[in-house]
């Protein structure tokens, strides 16, 4: 275990090493499947700038093979690339700035190279607490930062890259959406917050290739904030320009009204990019577990946000049924009132006719020899009485219809409003059901990463047990070495002494 160890880490180190070590590259992605035929990239969305500037950034020999390490399906096809370059200009290897540029350059290389090989695998949206996407951010911003011009101010000395930034929203229109969103952010105080929240909201937006390959092809503008060896203003800044557009096959929800962009500290960890292979693979099961819970826990979390707008839109029904049954029920009240107020005129025209009847009658006989044309005038008003009368029984049998219609409509209401407080009810339950199984969910995916840090600290006494065992192994082997020179010198001693004897 111990040479297995030792070989291990001498590998890791020689591939470190050529990594940092290695001359200016970039993309130029040829696609093979498993039969040797070129495909498409595996970026579907490039725009059109993005492939002219992907191009024209091929200012040197270099090429890149995509291998497409997994058919199966459904998951997700992981692309592994290998990048070969030459580098035409020579360059001087004691020059620290150079170093410098190179090294960021590099680690750019491999912080974008992760990141689209974590994305494919994880193969969701990436949101602000992805570690690899973090990482990035944090790598573009010691890019950005290298060889800026200090700006005295009242405070002091000031160094921020959101100054190149802006430059962009003059050299491309487009570019004014994104900037004005990062004035408006609330919570943004300093220039750095600003430029932070503007490479993310680029990266949403697909096009932080394309802006960055636009502020590079004016150096004269660049030459206002940085120095003259500074990385944006050398070929590094293109071919790191270049790389970004492999970003475009990432989709990213990035939320930055809760994030602290003003005092965050962007330190770069090299262990993401260190690991051993080892315990790489050890891992991969307990990765796999967390995926898996977590893929569970997205899934019940939007069958939660359908439930509960489901609940919404019920309960905004039941709101509507109930405003509406209580319009009905004051329009019954008022038709209520209007057949009592008919039912009282009806009965006063009964006691007016019956009056007149009873009057006309007692005319007639207290005076014989009453006019006639008094008499068809009573007669007439009496017909009149009698259609006045009939008009009333008829409004009131249809104010009587209405009244049972109503009365219907409100039974119907009513049953309607108590299958849908059923309904809602048993939707509020298995809206609590979901509740307990998302924090069941919550709860295992703690225990599984709690699990899983047990398991790497095992690990890591395992190795270092196993460093200490490779050690006294060693110091066992040179005392065997020891003791076998001293057994050959006293076998030649003895030899000697023998021979004299003799």
């Amino acid at each position: 275990m111990a040479d297995q160890s030792s070989g291990a880490s001498e590998q890791l180190s020689t591939e470190v090493s050529e990594t940092l070590v290695s001359s200016n590259e970039f993309l130029k992605p040829h696609m093979q499947d498993s039969d040797g035929h070129t495909t498409k990239s595996p970026d579907e969305s490039l725009s059109p700038a993005s492939v002219i500037y992907f191009k024209e950034a091929l200012t040197y020999n270099s090429s890149i093979q995509f291998t497409k390490t997994s058919s199966s399906l459904p998951s997700p096809v992981r692309y592994e690339f290998q990048i070969e370059t030459t580098n035409k200009k020579t360059r001087n290897p004691k020059d620290p700035i150079a170093i410098e540029r190179l090294n960021l350059m590099n680690m750019a290389k491999l912080s974008i190279k992760g990141l689209i090989e974590s994305a494919l695998n994880l193969g969701r949206t990436l949101d602000s607490d992805y570690a690899p996407l973090q990482q990035f951010f944090v790598v573009m911003e010691h890019c950005l930062k290298h060889g800026l011009k200090s700006k005295k101010t009242f405070l002091g000395q000031n160094k921020s890259f959101w100054g190149p930034l802006e430059l962009v929203e003059k050299l491309t229109p487009e570019a004014g959406e994104i900037t004005a969103s990062v004035k408006d952010l609330p919570g943004l105080k300093t220039p750095l917050g600003r430029g932070r929240a503007w490479l993310r909201l680029a990266l949403m937006q697909k096009k932080l290739s394309d802006y960055m390959k636009t502020i590079i092809n004016r150096k004269d503008l660049l030459s206002e904030f940085y120095e003259p060896n500074a990385l944006m203003m050398e070929e590094e800044g293109a071919v790191i320009a270049g790389l970004l557009v492999g970003l475009n096959v990432i989709d990213a929800n990035l939320c930055m009204k809760g994030e602290d962009l003003d005092s965050q500290v962007g330190v770069i960890d090299f262990s993401m990019y260190l690991k051993d292979g080892a315990h790489g693979s050890k891992s991969t099961e307990g990765d796999g577990q967390i995926t898996a819970i977590l893929d569970q826990k997205n899934y019940v979390e939007e069958l939660n946000r359908h439930l509960s707008a489901s609940v919404n839109n019920l309960q905004a029904k039941v709101d509507a049924l109930e405003k509406s049954n209580t319009k009905l029920t004051e329009e019954l009240a008022v038709a209520n009132n209007r057949i009592i107020t008919l039912q009282e005129e009806l009965e006063r025209v009964k006691e007016e006719g019956s009056y007149l009847v009873e009057s006309n009658r007692k005319a007639s006989r207290a005076d014989g020899t009453a006019n006639g044309q008094v008499l068809g005038e009573t007669r007439k008003q009496l017909k009149e009485e009698t259609q006045l009368r009939l008009d009333v029984e008829k409004e009131l049998e249809v104010q009587i219809g209405m009244k049972q219609e109503m009365e219907l409509s409100m039974k119907m209401l009513e049953k309607d409003i108590c299958e849908k407080h059923d309904a809602l009810v048993e939707l509020r339950q298995q809206l609590d059901e979901m509740r307990i199984l998302n924090h069941e969910l919550s709860i295992k995916s703690q225990s599984s990463e709690a699990s899983g840090k047990q398991k790497s600290d095992i690990i890591s006494r395992l190795e270092e047990k196993t460093n200490q065992m490779g050690h006294i192994i060693k110091q066992l082997e040179s005392s065997e070495k020891d003791m076998a020179k001293e057994a050959r010198n006293l076998n030649t001693a003895a030899g000697k002494l023998l021979q004299r004897q003799q």
